[in-house]
This record gives structure tokens, C-alpha cells and sequence, in this order.
């Protein structure tokens, strides 16, 4: 694997990295080296990772190679290099979710997902950045700085998980650990030109026991999942992070396979009448053509379930819940992106009445449950994952305007998560300005088999994902 003529290391997709770790073609540690070294060359230009250890990284590679010269079985991931958002505990680290009030909440356990990632084989590289609060869709705070786009650098390399997203697309880990509540992995991975997914809710246990318990929004939208460049590397990831854990009491283990379904997906360019950039649509409709190649019947709609006012829902459960607390925290951490996330949502929250948290409960069951009945006729459905481009850096801190121009924009990043269903955000390539392009799809209930399955047939007809900053 020396030889000139064979690709770099660190260039290499999970699945592959895995089976020449497993095969003992090469080493786990020649694996975190390569890894290391691309880590130093390109992340000082955007900052994706935080904190990087490289003597931890090469000790947790040795450890793989040791228990694969012990004949034992080294787990899925064995000696793949991913990157692990600070949003989560790891242990000896300082869980900061981008906050200087908390760059000393060092973890004394693993969170679940990162215990199952490292227990899978993963080596970690470090830990990525998010923006304080993880609020925003970009990446910027006063503890760990700007993260940039590595396709783009005016662009926002998407939030809450930007430096997840900008990590694996500049090639630092073939896997990346991001969170969503609102679209935080499916965004950033939109943004920098990756694959994303979200899984279902309960699918992927988490728990951070350095801090408070989750509220509202936190405990029913939450989830983690997995970035990656190709399709299989992401199922791979999905594989090894989809077990639960008493610590989370919403896991539920599910199996990860379902019964067949029909091959029948809807596609919808405009919800609820969204402004869907032309390239975006056009995207759609090519993805919805790949499908139909591969046997699959697509039909176009005008309207789907509920999108906007789901968004509303969410927003209201989210931030609604105890605002003046977050505004609190925010006014005390002083970061200008927090602050204009819950500013901009004042008059929003000022108008709900006094029973708007128990009133936006009900209203999430039943729009879950048009969705869940949707799912049944439609078992993939094909929308935008934004009405807009990638987003200027930083553009919500703009004018009032523009802030609301990013909201909107938004509603079917937003809205989703209150279904508790699987969203899978796939890279579909670029404008002739270098803008990443893709499409969002949304399956059934612990059906993510079904994104995965429908997503392979679309990347099989198209161009790879390209590593940035070549």
C-alpha cells in the first residue's frame, strides 16, 4: 500500500480502510498515521477539528492491531479513523458543545454512541466543532473558532455538526459523528458536498452523564448519526453506532432490517410550497430518473404531510421550552450566533399561548402519525433538504431579513425531526460555481435499510463524492 501508484491512506472509504485492517494487508496504526498527517495538512485552513491527541490515536490503533494478531475480532469499523463531535462525552475530554462555560466539563465515561463507535474498531482523530449551543446552521464560537467549508470557503460548511461535515469531506476520517435535532448532520453534510443520516428516533442510544438531563426538545428530537462520502461507508457507520442502551430510556432495539416493501417513492420539489432553488429541483428530478432506472416507481406531488407547520411545532418544543433559560445562557456565554438564534425567535415564542408546550405534544402525535400513514403508501419520499444553495457564511447575522431568509429556508430540516422518521441527506454533486447540490429522503419508521437501499441505486448512477482540498 506504499506504492506510489495506490491511493493515499487516508483517501480511503471506511468500508475499504476496514477489510485491509481486517485482512492484515495493512495496520490500524499505518491507517491512524496517514490519517494524522492529513489531519495536520489541511486542518489549520478550517478548522474542523478542535482537539486532536495524536499519542491517544496511535495507542487505540496499536490496540486493534493487537486484538487482530490475538485472532480475536477487532468489530466492523477495525481501524477506521472518525472524528467525534463535542457535543458528546468521550472520556477525558471536555464536552464543551462549543461553550466556554463548559471547556473544563471533562467526561469520566463514554457517551453510548462514542463507547459504540470505539468499541466497533474506530480510531478517533479528534473532536469536532460546533457552534456554542449547537443552534445555528454554521459553525463559529468563542472557544473553538470558525469552521470553514473545505468545497467553498465563503459558504457555511452547514450546523450544528460544520466541523464534522467539513472533516470528512476534506478527507480527515472516513467516518464522522454528528447530532440532529433540527438538520444539524443533514445540513452540514448538504453544505460541504457529503452523505447524512438521521437516523429514527430511539435507533441510536446517546447520553452525555457529565451534564443535566435533555429537556423537552432534547429527549423527543435528539438523535446522532453518521457523515460519510459514499453510501456504504455511512451504512457501515449506521451498523455499528445503532445499538441500544439503558442509559438512553427512548433506544429501542430494532432490528436493522425490515420486510420488503413496494419500490414506490414520492417526490415533492416544492412542500408546502417552498421558493426550491431551480438547481435543487433539477437535482430531484435527476435522482427521481436513477430510480426509475432501478425499477423503482416514482410519482410527483404537490404536497406531502405537514412540513412548515411541523417546523413550527418543533421550534416551539425546542426553543419554546424554558426560552428565558436559554436566553439566559446565551446572554451569559455572549456568542453573537446564539444570541441572534433565540433574538431572532422572540416574537415567535412571545406568541404562544400559555399552553403551547402541551398543545405542540398533541399536535407532533398527530402529524407524526400522517407521516407514519404516508410511510405506508409511500415507503421513500424524495424532497429538498433546503430551499436554498448553501447558505453565505454566517448570513443569519445579517439583517432581520436575512435571518429570516435562513429560517425559512429551513422548514424541511426543521420540520422532520418531530416524526421520529429517517431522513437520509445525499450528496448530488455541484453547480458551475462550486455550490454542493442534493437531495433529502425520508423513509418509514426504522426503515433507514430503505434510504440505504434506494440511495446505493442513485449513487451507483452518478459521479463519486470527491475529497475536498486535493
Amino acid at each position: 500500500m506504499n506504492d506510489t501508484a495506490e491511493p493515499a491512506l487516508w483517501s480511503l472509504g471506511a468500508t475499504q480502510i476496514a477489510a485491509l485492517v481486517r485482512s492484515r494487508q495493512v495496520s490500524a496504526s499505518e491507517v491512524a498515521q496517514a490519517g494524522l498527517s492529513r489531519l495536520e495538512a489541511v486542518n489549520p485552513a478550517i478548522n474542523a477539528v478542535v482537539e486532536c491527541r495524536p499519542e491517544e490515536t496511535l495507542a487505540a490503533a496499536e490496540a486493534v492491531d493487537a486484538r487482530i494478531a490475538r485472532g480475536e475480532d477487532p468489530g466492523p469499523l477495525a481501524g477506521v479513523p472518525v472524528t467525534i463531535k463535542v457535543i458528546v462525552d468521550q472520556r477525558g475530554y471536555a464536552t464543551t458543545n462549543g461553550l466556554t462555560s463548559q471547556k473544563d466539563l471533562i467526561a469520566k465515561t463514554d457517551n453510548p454512541v462514542v463507547a459504540n463507535l470505539l468499541g466497533g474498531g474506530a480510531v478517533s482523530l479528534g473532536r469536532s466543532n460546533t457552534p456554542a449551543f449547537s443552534y445555528r446552521w454554521f459553525t463559529n464560537n468563542l472557544l473553538h473558532g470558525q469552521t470553514y467549508n473545505p468545497r467553498r470557503k465563503d459558504l457555511t460548511p452547514g450546523g450544528s455538526s460544520g466541523g464534522a461535515g467539513a472533516a470528512v469531506a476534506a478527507g480527515i476520517g472516513a467516518i464522522a459523528h454528528g447530532t440532529d435535532i433540527a438538520g444539524s448532520v443533514r445540513y452540514p453534510a448538504y453544505a460541504c458536498g457529503v452523505h447524512g443520516l438521521r437516523p429514527s428516533f430511539g435507533r441510536i442510544a446517546a447520553h452525555n452523564s457529565s451534564g443535566a438531563e435533555r429537556d423537552i426538545g432534547g429527549q423527543l428530537m435528539a438523535t446522532s448519526g453518521p457523515l460519510a462520502r459514499s453510501v456504504g461507508d455511512l451504512r457501515l457507520a449506521f451498523t455499528a453506532m445503532a445499538k441500544p442502551d439503558p442509559r438512553d430510556i427512548w433506544s429501542v432495539p430494532a432490528p436493522l432490517h425490515g420486510p420488503a416493501v413496494d419500490r414506490r417513492a414520492a417526490l415533492c420539489l416544492r412542500p408546502d410550497g417552498a421558493q426550491t432553488d431551480p438547481a435543487l429541483q433539477q437535482s430531484l428530478l435527476q435522482s427521481a430518473e436513477k430510480l426509475r432506472a432501478a425499477g423503482w416507481i416514482v410519482e410527483e406531488l404537490d404536497a406531502l404531510p405537514p412540513i412548515a407547520e411541523a417546523a413550527r411545532v418543533q421550534i416551539t418544543l425546542w426553543l419554546g421550552h424554558d426560552y428565558p433559560g436559554k436566553l439566559a445562557a446565551a446572554q451569559a456565554e455572549g456568542d453573537p450566533g446564539a444570541l441572534r438564534v433565540l433574538e431572532g425567535q422572540a416574537e415567535f415564542i412571545r406568541s404562544l399561548a400559555p399552553d403551547a408546550i402541551p398543545r405542540a405534544l398533541i399536535r407532533r402525535a398527530e402529524i407524526a402519525r400522517e407521516w407514519a400513514l404516508f410511510a405506508e403508501r409511500y415507503p421513500l419520499v424524495l424532497l429538498p433538504p433546503s430551499s436554498e444553495l448553501p447558505f453565505a457564511d454566517n448570513l443569519d447575522l445579517g439583517s432581520d431579513a436575512d435571518y429570516r431568509r435562513v429560517w425559512e429556508a429551513q422548514n424541511a430540516m426543521v420540520g422532520l425531526p418531530i416524526t421520529g422518521l429517517p431522513a437520509l441527506s445525499l450528496a448530488t454533486g455541484a453547480t458551475p460555481e462550486g455550490a454542493p447540490l442534493g437531495i433529502q429522503m425520508v423513509a418509514g419508521r426504522f426503515r433507514e435499510d430503505v434510504l440505504f437501499d434506494a440511495a446505493t441505486e442513485i449513487e451507483a448512477r452518478s459521479a463519486p463524492v470527491e475529497i475536498a482540498m486535493r
